[in-house]
């Protein structure tokens, strides 16, 4: 029986890169982090936050989308209303925070919900009132002090680099879980088994 995965089984959404569906893992004031378990397509309990800091928006990923962390594209989405776990959002992008997570390249997506009057008419980071960037970049740069691991935000940058990071996580989506990819992957392990 094929079960269902929302990394893979839900789109990424018809405009995309301009306007996502996001998939929420983690609501807005959370101090859980969840995660998608990539072979269940279930929500796990990765850790509960060492530090007393909370996520400052809703946290998920872009469906059908891959990224050389070997995760899908991560994204925030603000919205006026908590979003719950689980949720699909369509999501207008305004931009993305370019971090280091450890050594490794780790891009936040930023977005605004599409269906969310009090902030779909954010169009560009610009738009939004500075003390929310400067929360997100002091959220990931601190929430993993206590466990001694290192997250350095980069930079902010506009929607047009946010599309530019999207179109390419799809590229490597589409070449990494191409049919044929998936089909000789499952014979080389049923072989392996064997």
């Amino acid at each position: 029986m094929a079960k269902f995965n929302p990394w893979h089984d839900v789109s990424r959404g018809e405009n995309a890169p301009t306007l996502v569906n996001g998939i929420i893992e983690i609501p807005k004031g959370s101090k859980a982090k969840y995660e998608l378990d990539k072979d269940s397509g279930l929500l796990k309990l990765d850790r509960v936050l060492f530090s007393a800091v909370h996520y400052p928006a809703a946290y998920g990923f872009i469906p059908q989308t891959y990224c050389d962390d070997k995760d899908p594209l991560d994204i925030l989405v603000l919205c006026s209303v908590d979003l719950v776990p689980m949720c699909v959002v369509e999501a207008k992008v305004i931009g993305v925070m370019q971090m280091i997570d450890g050594d490794e390249e780790d891009d936040k997506i930023i977005a605004v919900a599409a269906h969310d009057i009090s902030v779909n008419h954010f169009n560009e980071l610009e738009d939004l009132p500075p003390h929310m960037l400067l929360e997100m970049q002091r959220f990931f740069e601190d929430y993993k002090a206590l466990e001694h691991k290192q997250v350095t935000v980069e930079r902010f940058m506009g929607r047009e680099q946010a599309y530019r990071i999207i179109e390419e996580s799809i590229t490597l989506y589409n070449t990494t879980f191409s049919k044929e990819n998936v089909a000789a992957d499952s014979v080389a392990e049923t072989s392996t088994k064997a």
